[in-house]
């Protein structure tokens, strides 16, 4: 009997790997927008296309959801983005840096964007518009557009 017992867990350990792929899948509906915790997914098996679907529920914790999520529903990595920390017209520090120089201005999100994702800034004063990377909230890194004087970076501020 403790035979069959063991047999049979490990068949359901195993099934997966016989006619499935384990996917991570809400355990309930959730909202667009709605930051995902690890209480909101659960695994389940697909049998079908699992292209681009998401397989691992660590990938996905902290992440923000695109559109809502239906209970069971396979979930696919466009589905979701970083938490949205600029927004659209709202106003950003700016964070030139360069060895030993740490400059801040004050900008306009032209975009909106998560952690580690490019928005473009206008500088309110000259109207020009700059790249930068999504840092914290409200907070841009200005992309790389120093000029080089004796080999030492040097960032540059037009007013």
């Amino acid at each position: 009997m403790t035979r069959f017992c063991f047999l049979a867990l490990a068949l359901l350990l195993a099934y997966p790997a016989f006619g499935g792929v384990r996917v991570v899948v809400p355990t309930h509906d959730i909202a667009r927008g709605q930051v995902i915790s690890e209480f909101d997914m659960t695994y389940a098996v697909a049998t079908s296309d699992v292209m681009g679907v998401v397989t691992s529920l660590p990938d996905v914790i902290g992440l923000e959801t695109r559109r809502t999520l239906r209970a069971g529903e396979t979930l696919r990595l466009q589905d979701l983005r970083h938490p949205v920390l600029v927004a659209k017209g709202s106003t950003v520090t700016m964070v030139f840096e360069a060895p030993g120089v740490v400059l801040t201005a004050s900008g306009r999100a032209m975009s909106e964007g998560g952690l580690g994702e490019t928005v473009t800034v206008q500088n309110p004063a000259s109207y020009r518009q700059i790249s930068g990377i999504v840092i914290g909230p409200g907070q841009v890194r200005a992309q790389s557009g120093g000029a080089q004087l004796g080999g030492n970076r040097i960032a540059t501020l037009h007013p």
